[in-house]
């Protein structure tokens, strides 16, 4: 499904050379997860999807203990999700951000790292207790997913 947004991903990614993340905030079930997923796919040797709706707490905790020792933060994570990580090839998606505020908190220190590509996907993130006792990283870039526009409906007709 064709959508217009992909082209700011598109640009994001050139752009950005592993300095910021990508957040992409949006109203519920209009294909945040979808596109980030699909960019993913097309544009990276390989990815990693924590959807923190469903992911363990064993997964959420590796957030809280292992942000200073990132080696051991990113084998888990590959072990874990059984996905080889490439440096400069691999983007970790964050997906329902806004259900784990730690997450969105630690972009800081993972962008840093500047192994991996991320982008953290959510709903409602401005909203007070979605970023309650966390510090919005700076190196997080914004954008905004809109339900789809007459001209995507028809685009994703073609497609049928």
């Amino acid at each position: 499904m064709k959508r217009k947004i992909y082209q700011k991903l598109l640009e994001w990614k050139e752009n950005s050379n592993g300095k910021t993340a990508l957040l992409i905030d949006g109203a519920r079930r209009v294909g945040k997860s979808y596109i980030a997923e699909n960019f993913a796919r097309e544009n990276y040797k390989t990815y990693i999807l924590i959807d923190f709706n469903r992911v363990s707490n064993e997964i959420k905790e590796m957030f809280e203990y292992y942000l200073n020792d990132l080696d051991n933060l990113f084998l888990y994570l590959s072990n874990y999700f059984n996905v080889t990580l490439y440096e400069r090839n691999s983007l970790i998606i964050f997906d329902e951000v806004q259900l784990y505020p730690k997450a969105r908190s630690a972009i800081k220190y993972l962008v840093e790292d500047g192994r991996y590509d991320y982008i953290e996907t959510g709903s409602l993130m401005s909203i007070k207790k979605n970023v309650k006792d966390i510090l919005i990283p700076s190196e997080e870039q914004h954008i905004e997913l809109h339900p789809m526009d007459f001209e995507e409906f028809l685009w994703a007709m073609r497609c049928r």
